[in-house]
């Protein structure tokens, strides 16, 4: 089956240009011009994946982003940010939404195409092997129901969190460098902000308090027992 993208953005000229390159390879396309209606038709499709412009008309792509990550049906949709705006703080907020991935303008298509075929293809290998459950003190991690329990409270955690919480949690006492973290979590094939995994990390230690996590200066991150 076919999967469902739904593309937002303002300019008419561009939802066109990433619609023509997406069907192409096979995927079934959804359009809208503004956050209202976007989140609207997000409810009614539900699709696999959504590039959303950060600048819109209405309601912008950020707040578009945090109403999505509020829909329970909507959980295991990859979102994609699609802006000019290469500022840090930019894409800090796009992740701090919950955003998957930050892309650009202006776009190659050849390179488009590739990273949301990336994307895709990591989504889809995330769902392999999903019956191991990880538990440290008061930290259960269950990645069958993709649920973390902290001190006997659920958790909701967006998908890069408990990607990542689950990496570093399978393996406690290695290390794991920020390009091994990248490849494992987004992929090869995406090309992410450098402080895609520092805005990740500060996440999950707001959520857990206790020093699971610990930073290796200049090297990257570990998890302790």
């Amino acid at each position: 089956m076919s999967k469902k993208i739904l593309l937002v953005d303002d300019e008419k000229d561009i939802l066109e240009f990433l619609s023509y390159n997406l069907k192409k390879e096979g995927y079934k396309v959804y359009t809208e011009m503004n956050g209202k209606s976007a989140f609207k038709t997000a409810k009614k499709i539900v699709p696999n994946l959504i590039v959303l412009d950060v600048m819109m008309p209405e309601i912008d792509g950020i707040e578009t982003c945090t109403k999505i990550r509020e829909v329970s049906k909507l959980d295991e949709t990859l979102i994609v940010f699609l802006s000019a705006r290469a500022e840090d703080y930019s894409q800090l907020a796009g992740l701090d939404a919950g955003a998957d991935a930050y892309i650009t303008k202006p776009i190659n298509p050849t390179v488009f195409v590739s990273k949301i075929k990336a994307l895709l293809k990591r989504f889809d290998k995330k769902h392999e092997n999903d019956n191991e459950t990880i538990k440290y003190k008061a930290l259960k991690i269950d990645k069958t129901n993709y649920l973390v329990t902290y001190k006997k409270k659920e958790l909701s955690l967006p998908k890069k969190e408990f990607q990542l919480l689950f990496l570093l949690a399978s393996n406690p006492g290695k290390i794991f460098t920020r390009d091994e973290i990248y490849s494992k979590i987004w992929g090869e094939d995406v090309v992410v902000g450098d402080r895609t995994i520092d805005v990740h990390i500060r996440k999950l230690r707001e959520k857990i308090n206790e020093d699971y996590i610990k930073t290796v200066k200049g090297v990257g991150y570990k998890f302790i027992k």
